[in-house]
């Protein structure tokens, strides 16, 4: 029972080694691209299984008390906060973790470019070009993929419509 309730390593070493993983797992998530949960492939899914398996012994290290997980949790939870009152208080860091769109076709036209930056292939923007109810590339003014790994798109049929009103910055939730 003492065991459970006796740290092996001080608090400051679980809180600085969660920060460090954290921070890693969010810079590497944030350079893999954009994809949505309910797009996660089976590839996807076993990544996230090994890389949360490799990364518990680095947070943990000698530690296996029940005290140490929730300061583990706690830590984790008060990072992953404070990350996001950090995006809606400053613009370019929401930016610089978020990302921007990618148009990924343009007039008709595949932009190659930034389908193989964002590691989106041609069928997967086809699919959602048919979702939306457009016949082929050609007929596609615009395809976009969003931030949330969805593709956007806007058939060259449809009304343009113009306005005078400027948006400068609008915030958005977690």
């Amino acid at each position: 029972m003492d065991d459970l309730l006796t740290l092996a390593v001080p608090v400051w070493n679980l809180a600085l080694r969660c920060v460090v993983i954290y921070g890693a797992l969010l810079v590497g998530l944030r350079l893999t691209g954009k994809r949505e949960l309910g797009q996660f492939t089976v590839f996807d899914l076993v990544l996230v299984l090994l890389v949360a398996n490799a990364v518990q012994p680095a947070m943990t290290g000698p530690d296996s008390s029940l005290v140490g997980g929730l300061v583990i949790i706690v830590v984790l939870l008060a990072v992953n906060a404070l990350v996001g009152q950090l995006r809606l208080r400053s613009p370019r860091l929401n930016a610089l973790l978020r990302g921007h769109p990618a148009v990924l076709v343009e007039d008709g036209h595949w932009l190659d470019a930034a389908l193989r930056h964002e590691g989106v292939d041609r069928e997967d923007v086809l699919m959602a070009i048919r979702e939306h109810g457009v016949d082929s590339v050609e007929d596609v003014k615009l395809a976009v993929l969003e931030l949330d790994g969805t593709v956007s798109v806007v058939p060259k049929d449809s009304p343009t419509i113009r306005t005078r009103r400027r948006v400068r910055y609008a915030r958005h939730g977690l």
